[in-house]
């Protein structure tokens, strides 16, 4: 018997039943959405090489000291305060072409692939295994030059294609779309790294050299797709722009700050991601340290999150698409937040891996309720012609506190973790457990100062129409 070709049995789906299929509009076919998406997926493997894949190899394989390897991995946060900027440029970029998004999807392509390019050379060089001798500060020089590149480019290009998708999708499908957008990065984070650690089970340098360059390439020809023809040429924007003043960021930045409501929704969306991502370095060693959990169970944890989130962004789509606020839905997040960390803390005296698996869980899914909340609410706190200023605020704000709430975390835990060793917050916290409760608990209060600040926000439109907010407990307290 001749079984169909799997392609005859795809086209016999009724559209309505592939995924995403609702994210797809008039301006912005599914093929061509998908295909857009695609920049996501390179971002997601340059954030899984950088900050898991390399940060691993350099510390174990080459043996870098670990505040050499802690400073290069940070390096690429010193880009994130310019994203706005960017999203600016992008906003109002004067092209012969008549383009605004394309020049800074490709200027961040080619920035990714020239640090990807050198960063395998640059790292051996950094831990003395180059093939020419050269002073230490050379071999730093070049691994601080590679990290800064790379992170300048996937932000750039992922401020600069966030503001391309937000101009194609209309205003029904916009929350779709960001939801797939999540969703692809989140598979180049998992995918790639997978694939990273397949192929350097076994280390070798010319290996490590293959696979960093593999992903250089990668990066340029799957951008390369994803840019083709995603935004026409327009002669005439170009021509209408040619004699007209260049707007200034400086007046821009004011405009946007002076609406009242964006300060304290930059405020909110720094507090609730630190508020997530505070955990991220201490969850694993939580579980081997305090559960005794094994590596194979520990390094399950990262599939668990994930699957919350991919949850939380199914979830996101539904309830925007159905007219639900943006805000309201990310403080719905920082709420789902607050059992989940509070599974993980009890998990230790009930010692119950169940607890914490299912603590884990919950933060995913409560930070893909506010990732995609927060970045929805931005693309609609803009009119169109400005939206990458908007965009890019949102993904400054939410890499810098990311990164800082990640080393903090950590740095904390430390320090209470000593200090709870050597008595001094007294015998009843005398216990290996109390530097990670330290960072959960403040994790929480972090969520409670977030609602706070988002409360005021919640039910308003972002486009600043005078409409009564729906009440929403901190929101209706005096100021």
């Amino acid at each position: 018997m001749r079984l169909p070709r799997f392609s005859t049995v795809v086209r016999r789906i009724p559209f309505e039943y592939l995924p995403f299929a609702d994210a797809a509009s008039e301006g912005l076919p599914l093929s061509r959405l998908l295909r857009l998406s695609l920049f996501q997926v390179t971002v997601g493997m340059a954030t899984a090489l950088l900050v898991g894949t390399l940060n691993r190899v350099m510390i174990v394989e080459l043996m870098v000291p670990a505040w050499v390897v802690a400073l290069m991995v940070g390096l690429p946060l010193l880009a994130a305060p310019f994203r706005a900027l960017t999203g600016f440029r992008s906003d109002t970029h004067r092209s012969a072409f008549g383009w605004r998004r394309v020049p800074f999807i490709w200027t961040g392509t080619l920035l990714q692939f020239c640090g990807l390019a050198i960063m395998p050379f640059a790292l051996l060089v950094l831990s003395g295994q180059g093939q020419v001798p050269t002073p230490p500060w050379f071999g730093q020089a070049a691994a601080g030059l590679a990290f800064l590149t790379v992170g300048i480019g996937l932000q750039t290009a992922q401020t600069a294609g966030l503001a391309l998708a937000t101009d194609k999708a209309d205003d029904a499908t916009r929350p779709r779309v960001v939801a797939l957008m999540y969703v692809m990065l989140l598979a180049g984070m998992l995918g790639s790294s997978f694939l990273f650690s397949l192929l350097l089970a076994e280390f070798t340098p010319q290996r490590l050299i293959q696979v960093v360059q593999g992903a250089a390439v990668i990066t340029m020809v799957v951008n390369s797709v994803a840019l083709w023809k995603q935004e026409a040429r327009d002669p005439a924007r170009a021509a209408a722009l040619r004699g007209a003043p260049a707007p200034a960021f400086r007046d821009a930045w004011r405009r946007f700050l002076s609406k009242g409501r964006a300060r304290r929704y930059l405020w909110a969306v720094g507090l609730g991601t630190a508020a997530f991502n505070m955990q991220d370095v201490i969850l694993e060693p939580y579980g081997g340290e305090i559960l005794h959990l094994s590596v194979g169970a520990t390094s399950a944890l990262t599939a668990l999150m994930a699957c919350g989130a991919l949850a939380g962004f199914a979830l996101s789509a539904r309830l925007l698409g159905r007219g639900m606020d943006a805000l309201r839905l990310a403080a719905w997040g920082a709420v789902a937040g607050l059992p989940a960390f509070s599974a993980v803390v009890f998990a230790a005296p009930l010692e119950s891996a169940l607890a914490f698996r299912v603590g884990a869980t919950g933060i995913g899914f409560g930070g893909g309720l506010f990732a995609v909340g927060t970045l929805s609410a931005a693309m609609r706190m803009e009119e169109r012609a400005f939206v990458g200023l908007a965009l890019g605020a949102w993904g400054a704000v939410q890499a810098t506190a990311a990164g800082l709430s990640v080393a903090g975390g950590g740095a904390l835990r430390d320090l209470a973790s000593t200090l709870a060793r050597s008595g001094d917050l007294g015998v009843a916290l005398a216990n290996p457990v109390t530097g990670y409760n330290v960072v959960y608990h403040l994790e929480m209060l972090l969520l409670f100062v977030t609602l706070v600040a988002i409360g005021p926000l919640v039910g308003r439109r972002s486009s600043g129409a005078s409409t009564a907010p729906r009440r929403f407990g901190l929101a209706d307290l005096p100021g």
